[in-house]
């Protein structure tokens, strides 16, 4: 039997395994093992068969999306591709495609099946062709501009209509260039030129997107990374006007399901190198740091430097970097320190487990010594051994699978598209540091006589305020990323969270807590809306913090900040709720400890809420260690 016989016979064994488990948590784990293994075509239609008989209704802790597709080429060979890619990520994305070309007429005059749908994110799919079809060739500047300032407009006016419709997330795809080159070398000259128009469109789209809050689904530039011809097939638009041929669905379902996964929080937050055959060629122990392979001079050399270097730029845009590897500790900080060619430096790192013991163990101490979620990491490791150990012991951690060259070490880690991306903020760029900065934290935590003594010495300071507009990408990242300090795990579009940080009658509040080893940036947003049948009372709608503040009592100060505020604007009662989630168990008691009264339970998305009320009247502010610094005009 050949390698692909026995690949095929273990597919179809697991698929029964699989579609035979009674258990939906059974079922979809088995699923998404396969959905994980790199399916083909075929094999990726016979897993969202088996999804498909999964019930409606059914219970799980997989998250669900309504993603309805609106566009002007022929979709439906995508679907499949798109949920079973949303596996990957525990997500159950439920699509509805939209009838070919009639993208403006449903939005715009209303859908019977598009408005029983109700999308929670809606995608714009279409095609440069269609939009600039009149633009002449031999068109001047100004014609040509005003036709691409106009198709972004037009664009503009559906993303508008769509939220206002639906409160969607939106997302529009950029525009694959397919068109032939008509004056060779020299097509960038020439205004009406139709690779130029394609060009500016998507510039335009993307300016416009950014300033709107509206998502970017990025084809056109993973076709020009992967190559045209791995996306768009002139044979299949010729004979059904498929623009996305069927060899890149699955390419098209992972960038998708990465974008929605990020929109939810679901992007990792921390990657864990190797050290080994990793970021340097070579055993560290045996070769010495004289004899270990890095840096100019070599393929091999330059391959690790290039991980180093992209580990680094990881860093910068807000990565957690740690390390796990079988060495010794005085070996591996000599190399930092000293080696000439170390892109990366201990400083760099947040983390170090460097010792003998089981790296599945070691991940474990890593996650909790960061505060960080298992499911929030990334392993990058060469041996493949020590990566089906950590697969096997903790299947939350990422482990992609990598090549035996190092050349192609960063190709195999983004092309997993675990760090995604929906926007970069200040508190991004300072990540880093901010969990060095926990190591001394952690030291002076290790050196205090007790808790009380360890949180005086912090010197902690909050700033708070209002969410306003400049605080908006940070605060709504908090909001949709935050799985463990999060009361509701309840998510906001741009819109929605400006929405109501304008509304008069509501009350978003942010808090910035800073100590004497740094500023941790905003790290807490409260929503509360006014009750429309009590004005003296207040809904505490979310309730969300980073996960690096916890246990330093500034949800005490958050909740007296909250109180004192809304008696200025007289509310004498907050009610809240807390609905469990499989991450947020460690606030369950929170409102108890706050002072608030248990009322009868309520029940959201087939899960136990908590409901909770606070006489504020009653409320006796709680003593805390941190002071407050008034917010700079």
């Amino acid at each position: 039997m050949t390698g692909g016989e026995q690949r095929a016979r273990d597919f179809r064994t697991e698929l029964k395994v699989a579609t035979d488990s009674r258990d939906v948590e059974t079922r979809l784990a088995k699923l998404t093992n396969l959905a994980a293994a790199g399916p083909s075509y075929l094999e990726t239609i016979q897993i969202d068969r088996a999804l498909g008989a999964l019930a409606p209704e059914a219970q799980t802790t997989h998250t669900r999306v309504r993603l309805a597709i609106l566009g002007d080429s022929t979709l439906d060979h995508l679907a499949p591709a798109i949920r079973v890619a949303g596996l990957r990520r525990n997500l159950l994305i439920d699509v509805h495609l939209g009838k070919f070309g009639q993208y403006r007429q449903e939005l715009l005059e209303g859908d019977r099946a598009l408005d029983a749908f109700r999308p929670t994110m809606l995608l714009f799919a279409l095609t440069a062709e269609e939009l600039l079809a009149d633009v002449p060739l031999l068109a001047q500047r100004e014609t040509a501009d005003r036709r691409v300032r106009e198709a972004v407009q037009g664009l503009r006016e559906l993303w508008q209509k769509a939220h206002a419709r639906f409160g969607a997330t939106v997302i529009q795809q950029s525009f694959l260039d397919v068109t032939t080159p008509l004056f060779g070398n020299h097509e960038r000259f020439i205004p009406g030129a139709p690779a130029r128009l394609v060009a500016r469109l998507n510039d335009g789209v993307a300016d416009a997107a950014a300033a709107h809050g509206t998502l970017l689904l990025d084809v056109a530039a993973a076709s020009a990374r992967d190559g045209l011809d791995a996306w768009f097939d002139p044979r299949h638009w010729l004979q059904g006007k498929l623009q996305i041929s069927p060899a890149a669905a699955a390419r098209y379902g992972s960038l998708l399901s990465c974008l929605i996964g990020a929109v939810l929080g679901r992007s990792r937050k921390c990657l864990v190198l190797d050290l080994d055959d990793t970021l340097w060629g070579g055993v560290l122990g045996d070769d010495g740091i004289d004899g270990v392979v890095l840096g100019q001079g070599s393929a091999l050399g330059e391959a690790h430097l290039a991980l180093q270097k992209y580990a680094k730029q990881l860093k910068e845009r807000g990565v957690v970097l740690g390390v796990c590897s079988k060495n010794d500790w005085r070996n591996v900080e000599q190399m930092f320190d000293t080696h000439p060619e170390m892109w990366l430096r201990r400083s760099d790192i947040a983390a170090f487990a460097v010792n003998w013991s089981d790296k599945a163990k070691n991940l474990q101490a890593l996650a909790e010594r960061l505060n960080l979620g298992l499911d929030s990491m990334v392993f990058v490791d060469d041996n493949p051994s020590e990566r089906a150990r950590v697969r096997e012991s903790l299947p939350m951690v990422a482990v992609p699978e990598l090549p035996e060259d190092p050349a192609g070490y960063i190709a195999a880690i983004a092309r997993g598209g675990y760090f995604e991306a929906t926007g970069l903020t200040s508190e991004d760029q300072d990540r880093a540091a901010q969990y060095a900065a926990n190591s001394e934290r952690e030291a002076l935590l290790n050196s205090s006589s007790g808790m009380d003594d360890f949180l005086r010495g912090l010197e902690m300071s909050v700033v708070h305020d209002v969410v306003g507009a400049v605080d908006y990408s940070r605060a709504l990242q908090l909001i949709n990323k935050t799985n463990q300090f999060n009361m509701t795990t309840q998510r906001l579009t741009p819109e929605q969270l400006k929405e109501w940080a304008a509304s008069p009658s509501d009350m978003v509040l942010q808090f910035r807590l800073a100590d004497r080893f740094g500023d941790n940036g905003l790290v807490s947003v409260m929503l509360f809306r006014r009750d429309a049948g009590a004005t003296d009372k207040m809904h505490l709608a979310n309730w969300v913090m980073s996960c690096r503040v916890f246990g330093r009592q500034l949800e005490h100060e958050a909740m007296n900040v909250a109180v004192e505020r809304a008696r200025e604007k007289g509310i004498r009662m907050f009610s809240a709720e807390f609905v469990p989630s499989a991450k947020n168990g460690v606030v369950s008691d929170l409102f108890g400890r706050l002072g608030f009264t248990e009322i009868a339970p309520e029940v959201r998305a087939g899960q136990g809420g908590v409901g909770w009320m606070l006489d504020l009247a009653a409320y006796a502010p709680h003593a805390t260690h941190i002071d407050r610094k008034v917010t700079e005009p």
